[in-house]
Formats: C-alpha cells, sequence, structure tokens
C-alpha cells in the first residue's frame, strides 16, 4: 500500500483550532467519527491517551505523530492537521508541533499501524517535505506531496534498493528482512549505526532515516539497525562489524551491544540521531569514540560517551529504583491496611485485642515494607552500574532503613546507629554508582583473565564494606542530627500557636514521608501521646492527618486528570486511597521522587491544612496510627470533622498537583 492512499482529503484540517494536545486529539478523533470510520470515539481517544502517558508522540522538529488501534477499522487511516501557532507536544527538542499526522490502525493483530509509523516518518525526514507540508493550501496539495516521493523514479529506485542496501519505505514491513551489504562493493567510509527509541516506533525510523540521508550526501556508506517495536529489522551481521570503521548507536533503551567488542562506538541518544546526524558521522569517520569493552557496564559506558545531561541521567536512574520499588509498597500498605479490620491493635502480640490473622497479615505487610528502601538504593545503584551496584545499593538501603537496624541492633552491635530513612536511601543508590565507578577504576590494573572476580567476588566484598563505613559514619548521623533539631524545633513552638503547630507538623509529614523530616514529626506526636495520661493528643492527631492526606492528594490528582501520571503510576495512584485512609505516606513517595520539586509542596501545603484545620476542630488522638481505621474504632476525638479536614486536603493536595505538575493532556 502506497503512504499516499493512506491519506484522504476528508481527513485534513489546515487550521486546525486547539489550545492543548488533548483538544487537539479529540477534534481529530470527531473527525474520524463524523466519516464513520469510528463508532466509539471516546475509547478511541482513551486509547490515544494511553499512548501518550507512555512516552510523548512529539518526534520533534514541529511534528507529532499520535497513533492507535481500533477495531472498527480494516484499513489504517492518516488524519492529518496543521496548527499554525503550534501546540505543546512535549517534544524531545522542546519545540511546538505545527504538523499532526494522527495514524488510526485496525486491530487486527497485524501491525499496519508500525509499518504505516515507518513509512511515514522515513518522508518526513525527506529535505523539503516538511516546507512543503507548511506551505500547503489545500489537501489536494499535501496528497501531491507524498505522491511526489513515491512517484519520482530516482526516489523509487532507492527505495526499492538503495546503495546501503536497505529496503526503502516503499512498502515496507518493519520486520521484513532486509538486503546485506558486501562492504567491498561500497563506497568507503562503510560506517555501522542502530537506532532504538522506548517505544520502538517513530523516533527509531526517523533517525534511520536522517542518517542514511545524511550519509548518502556526503558519500558515506552506512547501514543502520532499527530496534523498533516488531523486533530488530536489518540486522548488523559479524562481517558488517568486522568491516566497519566505526558503529553509532543512537538509542534510549538498551541494545545489543557484546558484538561490538573492540570496536570504536558512539553512544548517544535517539534525538541526536534525528538532530544531529553530521556530528555523529564526523565522529564515527575520525573513530573519534571508546573502544567498546563487552563484560564492562555498557550503561555506564553511555553515560560517558553521551551528552545527555546530568539531570536526564540521574531521573533515568532514580525511576529505575522507584519503578522496582512501587510494588513493594503496594503489597505491604495494602496487607497492613488489611490487617486493621480486626481492630487497630490487633497485631499487637501483648494486646488484649490480639488476633491471629491480623498479626499473620499485618506481618507480612510490614515485611513488604521492609523490602522498599533495599529495592530503591539497589536499583538505582543496579541502573548506574549493573549488578555490582544492585548488591552494593541493596544493602546502602538496609543499611539507611532505621527498622532494619532496629531489628538487627538487638544482636548487639547496630543499637548505636540510627538509620536516615528514605533520604538516607536515596544517596546510597547513587554512592553504590559511584562505589563501583571508584572499584573498576582501582583494579582496573588486573589481567583480563581475572574480569571473571570483579562482578562476584571483588566487588561486592569491598563495595559492602565501603557502603557501610560510609552509611555509618558519614551519611546516617547528619540525618539523626537533622531529625534531633526538628524533634527541638517543634517543642519550642509556643503552645498557644496550635494551628500553626498543626500546620507545621503535619507539613513535615508530607515534606520526606517516612524520612528524617516526617520521622521528626512523627516521633514528637507518639513522645507526647505518651504524656497525654489517656486524653490523646492533639500534635499526634495533627500527626496521622498529615500523614494521610498526601496518598489521597495523588489519588485525587489522577481522578481529576488521568493523564497527570505515567499509565504504571496512574493505576497505583488509586490505590492510594487506601493508603491515605490508612495512615500509610509512603505510598506517595514514587509519586514525590519521579519530580520532587513539583509535587512534594502542594502535598507540604495540603498536608499542613489538614493539620491546622485537626488543631481548630481540637481532635486529640489516642493512638499513634491507624487512620480512619483509628477513627472508626473511636481513637480519635471529633471524628466528623477530622475525617472532613482529611478530605478537604486531600482534595486542594489533587487540585494543587494539577496546577504545579502542568502536565497538559
Amino acid at each position: 500500500m502506497q503512504l499516499s492512499e493512506l491519506f484522504s482529503p476528508a481527513f485534513m484540517d489546515l487550521n486546525l483550532q486547539a489550545d492543548s494536545k488533548q483538544e487537539a486529539l479529540e477534534n481529530l478523533v470527531k473527525l474520524l467519527h463524523q466519516e464513520g470510520k469510528i463508532s466509539q470515539p471516546d475509547k478511541f481517544l482513551e486509547a490515544l491517551m494511553n499512548r501518550e502517558s507512555q512516552s510523548t508522540t512529539g518526534v520533534g522538529d514541529e511534528i507529532a505523530i499520535p497513533h492507535a488501534q481500533d477495531e472498527d477499522l480494516a484499513v489504517p487511516v492518516i488524519v492529518f492537521a496543521r496548527v499554525q501557532s503550534g501546540l505543546d507536544w512535549e517534544a524531545m527538542d522542546g519545540q511546538p508541533a505545527k504538523l499532526i499526522f494522527l495514524i488510526a490502525a485496525p486491530k487486527d493483530g497485524n501491525n499496519a499501524h508500525l509499518s504505516a509509523l515507518a513509512k511515514l516518518s522515513g518522508v518526513l525526514m525527506k529535505e523539503g517535505v516538511k516546507a512543503q507540508l507548511l506551505q500547503a493550501t489545500s489537501p489536494d496539495q499535501v496528497l501531491s506531496v507524498f505522491k511526489a516521493y513515491e512517484e519520482d523514479p530516482k526516489d523509487s529506485q532507492e527505495t526499492e534498493s538503495d546503495d546501503t542496501g536497505q529496503a526503502g519505505l516503499k512498502d515496507q514491513d518493519p520486520n521484513e528482512k532486509q538486503p546485506e551489504i558486501d562492504p567491498s562493493s561500497q563506497k568507503e567510509p562503510y560506517i555501522l549505526a542502530v537506532t532504538a527509541c522506548p517505544t520502538g516506533i517513530a523516533h527509531t525510523f526517523m533517525a534511520e532515516e536522517k542518517l542514511k540521508e545524511t550519509a548518502k550526501k556526503r558519500n558515506i556508506n552506512i547501514k543502520v539497525e532499527t530496534n523498533g517495536q516488531n523486533g530488530v529489522n536489518n540486522r548488523l551481521t559479524k562481517q558488517d562489524i568486522e568491516d566497519a570503521r566505526a558503529i553509532i548507536v543512537a538509542a534510549d533503551k538498551q541494545v545489543d551491544m557484546a558484538r561490538f567488542d573492540g570496536k570504536p562506538v558512539l553512544i548517544r541518544k535517539v534525538a541526536d540521531g534525528i538532530n544531529k546526524p553530521d556530528e555523529l558521522l564526523d565522529k564515527a569517520i575520525n573513530q573519534d569514540a571508546k573502544i567498546y569493552h563487552a563484560g564492562k557496564n555498557e550503561r555506564s559506558d553511555e553515560d560517558q560517551g553521551g551528552d545527555e545531561s546530568l539531570g536526564r541521567r540521574f531521573y533515568k536512574h532514580l525511576m529505575n529504583g522507584v519503578s522496582h520499588m512501587l510494588p513493594f509498597i503496594v503489597a505491604g500498605g495494602l496487607l497492613i491496611a488489611i490487617s486493621f479490620f480486626w481492630g487497630i491493635n490487633a497485631a499487637g502480640s501483648a494486646s488484649p485485642d490480639f488476633n491471629a490473622n491480623a498479626h499473620f497479615i499485618n506481618s507480612l505487610g510490614n515485611m513488604a515494607f521492609a523490602m522498599m528502601l533495599p529495592m530503591l538504593a539497589g536499583f538505582i545503584g543496579q541502573s548506574m552500574a549493573d549488578r555490582p551496584g544492585l548488591v552494593v545499593g541493596f544493602m546502602g538501603g538496609i543499611f539507611a532503613d532505621p527498622e532494619i537496624l532496629s531489628a538487627f541492633g538487638q544482636e548487639g552491635y547496630f543499637e548505636n546507629f540510627q538509620g536516615s530513612g528514605f533520604l538516607g536511601a536515596l544517596v546510597a543508590g547513587f554512592l553504590a554508582g559511584g562505589i563501583i565507578y571508584f572499584l573498576r577504576w582501582a583494579f582496573s590494573w588486573l589481567p583480563k583473565s581475572l574480569d571473571g572476580l570483579k562482578p562476584i567476588f571483588i566487588f561486592p566484598i569491598l563495595g559492602v564494606l565501603l557502603m557501610g563505613g560510609l552509611m555509618f559514619f558519614v551519611i546516617n548521623s547528619p540525618m539523626a542530627w537533622v531529625m534531633d533539631g526538628l524533634i527541638n524545633f517543634i517543642n519550642s513552638i509556643p503552645r498557644e500557636y496550635s494551628i500553626l503547630l498543626g500546620f507545621v507538623v503535619a507539613a513535615m509529614m508530607a515534606i520526606d514521608m517516612g524520612g528524617p523530616i516526617n520521622k521528626a514529626a512523627y516521633v514528637t506526636g507518639t513522645a507526647l501521646l505518651t504524656t497525654s495520661a489517656g486524653s490523646g493528643s492533639d500534635i499526634m492527631a495533627a500527626v496521622m492527618i498529615g500523614g494521610m492526606v498526601p496518598p489521597l492528594a495523588i489519588a485525587v490528582s489522577a481522578l481529576i486528570n488521568k493523564n497527570l501520571w505515567p499509565d504504571q503510576q496512574r493505576k497505583s495512584a488509586y490505590v492510594n486511597i487506601v493508603m491515605g485512609a490508612s495512615f500509610i505516606t509512603e505510598g506517595a513517595i514514587p509519586f514525590a521522587a519521579s519530580n520532587p520539586l513539583r509535587v512534594i509542596p502542594p502535598l507540604a501545603v495540603s498536608s499542613g491544612l489538614a493539620g491546622a484545620l485537626s488543631m481548630f476542630f481540637g481532635s486529640a488522638s489516642q493512638v499513634p496510627h491507624g487512620g480512619l481505621f483509628a477513627v472508626v474504632a473511636g481513637g480519635v476525638s471529633s471524628p466528623l470533622f477530622y475525617t472532613l479536614s482529611w478530605l478537604v486536603a486531600g482534595i486542594l493536595g489533587g487540585f494543587l498537583l494539577n496546577l504545579t505538575m502542568k502536565k497538559r493532556g
């Protein structure tokens, strides 16, 4: 099928009026519905927005290619729209989208939309195509642009078999095996490239086409392997690699690197393949790239070889830890919440209300929670330094966990040490990567025959030893000092300023959620509770409600705007309603960690409001935990107003998050 056959004048809007990505997609979906192509526009729009939540379809250079499948369609359809002023599509280059190509594909399992995407991405990279589309005054002129590309004899010949040996875009199936190149018959120099993006669709093929087009202009022979959603296309052979002068890896996801052992490899992000092809080719021709050594961690090589910003690398490592930590938070939090159904104190073995079922379920939940900080630190370390970083980071998370240290303290040695909580685990994760980098450098003098000893013997032993020394004698103590200082600060606030005090301690519960600031407020609340002589503590009530608000605010924010959080996080966001009701603040940690500067302030403000309202209504808690279960069990005075304060603050937090995140649909 020719690419131009996927277009129709009926599915074009050369002057689309929209103020946001979602509004633009709504208008284009409405166009499909009006022309009878789809029968459930809301369902198709949801599919498009779900795709956007995975990663933006703004491919850069003022182009966006949203896409989704629908069971009503028999053949793919491309809806073309042009926005004169451009729309924020969160493109990798930051440019607004002026040309929008919505690909609607049948849901028949043949992945026709991938083939359409591959073709379209390649055409848009052709010189002059974008300018012609921006200047077109009618749908017929738009069609003529694509028809001209297909009917140009020169292009037709190239698309059947160009001088790179790759099948072209005409009727190209991304899965189709491509003809091999005989390097001896080609022009020199001979360069290889690999392109890949997380979703393996538009960016992958646009980078491929841009590299090929630039190489052709410069009389450079190139072969490009694409790691698309349907697998590897035009795979590089052993002979290709042996004959190549250098290899360009323009990828934002893991690709097979071991095969490049001993060759100059330039590792960059996929955006550079689209935006900086000349620079990449210059470096490859001049062999201005590090020699790749199989067995070394390719992620660390990528970080050293590319020009990613420090913030982007930090974010990638952090999110690797957060994504692996999330299931443990959900499992542990829900199990603990379930145990409360038998009573607030039913899990305590010394309680008169003891219930074996509650004790068992609560213990399981606490075990899952105990893995939270080690998983966070471990997988940050793994992201930075592969398996050696995993074990060192995991142990760093254990060394930061107050509960684990308390358990081991009963054995003797660790009773003199205090954990540093969530913030300490974050430090430990990045510290693990640094430790492994240092050890790799320190033992680089060892002969290659001993390389196998490093990841399974030398690095784990010395890494854990260094991590333990740094955490116990450098990291944890300052955190404990911060905690003690905050407790003293809280105690210094005059009691007549009770509403202000309630705001402060509740806001502290939301600042680091399980870390030293959170623990400072909680310890103060429980300490004051022990002196309340059974009458309950208003500080404890403010502390507890402050810890209940962040998860609820996260859930409310997702209910208000389902596209505020990525798909994986959005599903867990709704679970936070139960966590908030159960006083499990940690449910909000993954969301706060993903963008702390935009997430923590609205959570702190809304938690502070809840604490102030709790003080204003005179609520006092007789128990240190339980959330709404404590309220229902009669453990909190003024239960109606206490619950109302929680709901009001949670809703406010949800709206504030939608303002600060500025995530446009």
